[in-house]
């Protein structure tokens, strides 16, 4: 199938490992020019290596998502390389995780630059010219958590939600210029954030790591973790010219995790 994404220049956040770059990955092999961005210049450096030995035109840019003037700072290097922002991607890493009073005010508000200020800023600062092009695809990876709430994920669960809201009534704002606005909703997925997580759980309940995983597969229906690349060909197809009447959604890519009708 082709996705009509040759030569699209697409921005993902949050690109150097784990999901972001499974998505990086997947776009790449669709043709995209790629910009990606992630705090940790080493790791960054190795995913634009090797993204460009695969033939990937990329922009790589050191960046903080949390911190406004970084994320403009990205945009302003996708319109030096290529004049345009395309398709954005939003991404960040997880908050922690913890019951409410393991937070303090501090962390609540770091989450909320994170996880919702991110995405607000990178919208802000792509919108206009996709609106004046007439095209655009926004999707922001969420989180199962705001389908259906994971217990000691609090942050993640109330945050997540805000981004939905957002996107949601954005998508309804901009869907006449051209502009589709998506969210996808990870399951549990082998990712270096899942880890994190069993490990954390482990420590609280005193179990294995092991236990914790085998817990989870057994709650999924296809008992099994997802593979990044399976979230991130959903991405692609929403990236893509194919999904042009799809707005407003939150799609789930779970292995049947979220038991709600819809």
């Amino acid at each position: 199938m082709d996705l009509g994404l040759q030569g699209k220049v697409a921005l993902v956040a949050a690109a150097s490992k784990g999901l972001g770059r499974a998505v990086a990955e997947e776009l790449a092999a669709e043709g995209s020019k790629l910009v990606i961005c992630a705090r940790g210049e080493k790791a960054l450096e190795e995913a634009c290596a090797s993204l460009t030995a695969v033939g990937a035109e990329v922009t790589a840019v050191p960046a903080d998502v949390s911190r406004a003037t970084d994320v403009d700072a990205v945009v302003a290097a996708a319109h030096d390389a290529h004049g345009r922002v395309d398709v954005l991607v939003t991404n960040s890493g997880g908050p922690p995780a913890g019951p409410f009073e393991a937070h303090s005010r501090q962390v609540w508000s770091n989450a909320v630059l994170g996880t919702l200020d991110s995405v607000l800023n990178f919208s802000r600062a792509v919108l206009p010219g996709m609106k004046s092009r007439g095209w655009g695809r926004i999707i922001n990876i969420t989180s199962i958590a705001v389908k259906q709430p994971v217990d000691g994920l609090i942050l993640s669960n109330s945050i997540r939600a805000a981004v939905t809201g957002f996107a949601r009534t954005l998508a309804n704002e901009v869907a006449a210029a051209g502009v589709t606005v998506n969210n996808v909703m990870p399951g549990f997925t082998w990712t270096e954030r899942v880890e994190e997580l069993a490990r954390h759980q482990a420590e609280t309940t005193g179990g294995s790591r092991d236990e914790i995983v085998a817990a989870w597969e057994e709650a999924i229906p296809m008992g099994r973790l997802a593979k990044p690349r399976e979230f991130a060909a959903l991405v692609a197809f929403l990236a893509s010219e194919r999904a042009s009447y799809i707005t407003g959604a939150s799609i789930a890519v779970d292995g049947g995790w979220i038991r709600s009708l819809i």
